[in-house]
């Protein structure tokens, strides 16, 4: 491949690796961009759009998009925020996936037990500049300065292992489900940052004649994230009692309203959020509907 293939096409930055690799590549699935990758190499030409795709480290992404080298990207909110790059990107979008949350995580067995306690002590983090912002204000309130301050000590990886090395006091570092801290013999004692993915674009527009096709990745993307979300569900009731059904089965705007052969009943069709179906399927059958089905979604546009 060479830069010549390359002009003209939207440039979509991806993580390569990682916590959010594998989501990305079915969001781009969902959102029909038709792609293949060769081995080893981090640019492939998409198939059925003027759109490359740039597999890079997360961490990248945001001053790759913010100084306008490519115009789309996915990435950690966390990782815009460290990169300092919130003013030179746009967050289009929540992708509702890669969500964990930015701790200060201390020894359980250990006697720190407030971030007040961890104050002017040793730090390790992977996230120098949330860590330090984080602590530098914690510092001011409590009017630690020179040598009495908050000391943040960056390394790449093994966070977790700091504390028990006696190389930190206490670390920051991103917890999904808590079970890799508890293992080291960590628990939280304050949150950072609560974080998650984000399709985000340059604040500046360098390339105006791309502009409807990244509304329109936008709008898949968003489709494949709302289908992920939603339901359809459908079902018969009574004329009588389909106020009450609307209550339960609202839609996103208003609910899809059909008449049957039987006058005194209708067919209702709404979406609901996938994660409240059952107790929505009760509450229908409370009030006396019938023939209830839930159907998924693979795509849509709300």
């Amino acid at each position: 491949m060479n830069l010549e293939s390359l002009n003209g096409r939207l440039l979509f930055a991806i993580p390569k690796k990682g916590r959010l690799h594998e989501k990305c590549l079915s969001i781009l699935a969902g959102a029909d961009i038709q792609f293949r990758r060769d081995h080893r190499l981090d640019v492939c030409l998409v198939k059925n759009h003027p759109i490359a795709l740039v597999f890079l480290p997360a961490a990248d992404i945001p001053s790759f998009v913010g100084k306008g080298n490519v115009d789309l990207g996915i990435t950690g909110h966390d990782v815009i925020l460290e990169a300092k790059m919130q003013e030179n990107v746009v967050e289009v979008l929540r992708l509702g996936f890669g969500k964990c949350a930015l701790q200060v995580q201390v020894p359980a067995a250990g006697k720190i037990e407030t971030v007040e306690d961890l104050a002017g002590k040793r730090v390790v983090t992977s996230f120098e500049v949330l860590a330090g912002e984080y602590f530098d204000k914690l510092d001011e309130r409590l009017q630690l300065s020179g040598e009495r301050k908050t000391r943040i000590e960056y390394v790449g990886g093994s966070v977790e292992a700091a504390c028990a090395l006696g190389l930190a006091d206490g670390i920051v570092d991103l917890v999904e489900s808590g079970d890799t801290m508890r293992a080291a013999g960590l628990h939280a004692i304050a949150t950072v940052l609560d974080t998650e993915a984000m399709l985000i674009k340059s604040s500046v527009v360098k390339h105006p004649n791309l502009v409807p096709l990244v509304e329109l990745i936008t709008s898949r993307v968003a489709g494949v994230i709302a289908a992920g979300k939603y339901v359809i569900c459908q079902y018969n009731i009574s004329r009588a009692q389909l106020p009450a059904a609307t209550h339960i089965t609202p839609g996103r705007r208003a609910p899809t309203i059909s008449p049957l052969e039987d006058e005194a009943w209708v067919a209702v069709s709404s979406m609901v959020v996938k994660g409240e179906i059952a107790t929505i399927m009760d509450s229908l059958v409370a009030i006396g509907a019938t023939d209830i089905m839930v159907f998924n979604l693979d795509n849509c546009r709300v």
